[in-house]
């Protein structure tokens, strides 16, 4: 194992709005829902529903074709966003964990796949068995844990338990927070420092995983073809993220912040 320096937080450049208008898959009059992304999603629990109806909500308004959601919550999920489809088929890229404890048989077979993925919450533990590209989503806490080190340890150099997960899970790795961290295998090292501390409440992190879900669907083809495309997503999503707490201002409800996300979509694009 390679043993990484505080300094590692120098290797970190801030992923700019210009960089990330390149990864927001903007339609053309060819498109339909199918070429446009399907994303898979197995989030939410009889504990937690509001997970996958924030995830779901979250991707929707982001920009995909389709969301097929196959977890636990259909009927929460469908009172909020009926568009979105609860039945099997065809998928692009895979949304597993949040809001779950444990993965049921639909996420352990998604996790199997081999379609890029994005492993949150509940399915953080799980990375090891993943097929496809990969992306894990965790805060400081779950990170900990992931590394078997306690909580201030990860606080205490945060770039540096970034880069360690990467070098023993060699999978894609986004480290939430006011200032988040993405790295990867391939030496992609990315960060976003976020505005407004508004987004420091209940959900902000499902939101997250959804806007990073949908983006990773409408590029699934980029991922599997150039692997650092992931942690370009990944990016991408977190600059979105703290685009739209910037269009909503503070306080808000995570909803809110969800329907803000087309306005920063927009201004993304805008500011390129």
């Amino acid at each position: 194992m390679v043993h990484y320096r505080q300094s590692a937080n120098a290797e970190f450049r801030e992923w700019t709005i210009q960089e990330a208008s390149d990864w927001i898959a903007v339609p053309s009059p060819q498109d339909d829902k199918y070429s446009r992304g399907v994303l898979g999603v197995v989030t939410g629990s009889t504990e937690y529903p509001g997970a996958a109806v924030i995830g779901v909500d979250a991707a929707l308004h982001t920009g995909v074709g389709m969301v097929r959601y196959l977890g636990g919550a259909a009927s929460a999920v469908l009172a909020r966003r009926p568009e979105a489809v609860a039945s099997a088929g065809h998928v692009d890229a895979w949304l597993l964990g949040s809001g779950m404890t444990e993965l049921d048989e639909t996420s352990a077979a998604a996790i199997a796949d081999g379609k890029p993925t994005v492993l949150d919450a509940g399915a953080l533990p799980f990375a090891a068995t993943a097929h496809g590209a990969t992306v894990l989503t965790p805060h400081a806490g779950e990170l900990a844990r992931i590394l078997g080190v306690d909580r201030a340890e990860v606080e205490a150099d945060r770039a540096a338990s970034v880069l360690r997960a990467v070098d023993e899970l060699a999978v894609t790795v986004m480290l939430k927070g006011h200032e988040t961290l993405v790295a990867d295998p391939h030496g992609s090292r990315w960060k976003v420092t976020a505005e407004s501390s508004w987004l420091a409440t209940a959900g902000t992190g499902d939101s997250l995983a959804g806007i990073l879900g949908a983006l990773v669907a409408t590029h699934a083809g980029a991922v599997e073809s150039d692997p650092p495309a992931l942690a370009a997503l990944a990016a991408t999503a977190s600059r979105v993220h703290v685009t739209a707490a910037e269009v909503v201002g503070g306080p808000f409800t995570v909803l809110a912040l969800g329907a803000a996300i087309p306005a920063a979509v927009r201004r993304i694009l805008a500011g390129a």
